[in-house]
């Protein structure tokens, strides 16, 4: 996980990365001190305790889906901190009453949470979707194989949300066995052959590779649908067969093209993508 701080009206705010499921969390305390204006950190922490034990009493999902993750405090220590995602979060501003929580929906979706809207609107996604991969070169074609294999990517999930598979470390574990077995590359991998970091695989990947991502993850819900898969082991067996399934499908084109799927090949400006390769060093 990554550390960093993101800055909301001169309000530092603490934010893990985790790229093992691709999202951000976010220091509660420190979203509660933007919501209440309050810029003393034992008094936001004092109004996130009272609003934790009523929103406990009132059975509310919010505080069992914090975490507790390691961010650094103002002695420049580390301790564990109550954090949460962006859908979360959302949640949570909600029980806030704040002249700050319109606006702090629209920054948390420029830090990277765009879904905040788009769980209103969906269609707002995909058009703005759809328009930022135009704007950085994307062909039609491959928007249109994008898209398709997002829809999915949300049918599978959609499938494991209502058959017991419900953390986000869970979805981030299936995810890496469909994909290693497709592939033979683990995601992690898979990034750092093609110099990414915090960026989305899936927005860096050839036509082919979103191809066989998109066939493998179509093999596992059908499959998992088939056996009637629940919890993690049965969808860790329907992963498994499914990916395999492309896995055959890919090693047979290799064979036919000689020509590997899975490439180095980014979206990355040149200059970017070449420092990434080189550890992040500038290129004289």
């Amino acid at each position: 996980m990554k550390n960093t701080l993101a800055v909301f009206e001169n309000f530092k705010i603490r934010r893990i990365y985790d790229e093992k499921s691709e999202t951000w969390f976010f220091s509660v305390v420190d979203i509660i001190a933007v919501l209440t204006e309050q810029r003393e950190h034992k008094k936001a922490q004092s109004y996130w305790t009272t609003l934790k034990n009523r929103l406990k009493e009132e059975g509310s999902e919010v505080v069992t889906k914090c975490d507790q993750l390691k961010m650094e405090a103002s002695d420049g220590k580390k301790y564990l901190t109550d954090a949460a995602n962006p859908e979360t979060l959302l949640r949570l501003i909600q029980s806030v009453p704040s002249p700050k929580a319109e606006p702090i929906k629209l920054w948390l979706a420029k830090v990277g949470y765009e879904r905040m809207q788009d769980m209103a609107d969906p269609a707002r996604s995909l058009d703005r979707a759809r328009e930022y991969w135009q704007q950085h070169g994307r062909s039609e074609k491959w928007i249109q194989q994008r898209m398709m294999g997002q829809e999915t990517r949300n049918k599978l999930t959609d499938y494991w949300k209502d058959h017991d598979i419900k953390k986000e470390e869970e979805y981030a574990i299936l995810t890496n066995i469909i994909h290693q077995e497709w592939s033979d590359l683990t995601v992690k991998d898979h990034k750092d052959i093609k110099g990414l970091k915090t960026q989305n695989l899936r927005d860096h990947m050839s036509e082919a590779e979103l191809i066989f991502t998109a066939l493998a993850e179509l093999s596992t819900r059908q499959i998992a649908e088939t056996m009637e898969a629940a919890g993690m082991e049965e969808n860790k067996i329907a992963g498994k067969k499914g990916g395999g399934i492309a896995k055959k499908a890919r090693l047979d084109l290799e064979e036919k093209t000689g020509r590997k799927v899975v490439t180095t090949d980014n979206y990355l400006s040149p200059q970017k993508s070449l420092r990434k390769l080189n550890g992040g060093k500038k290129q004289r």
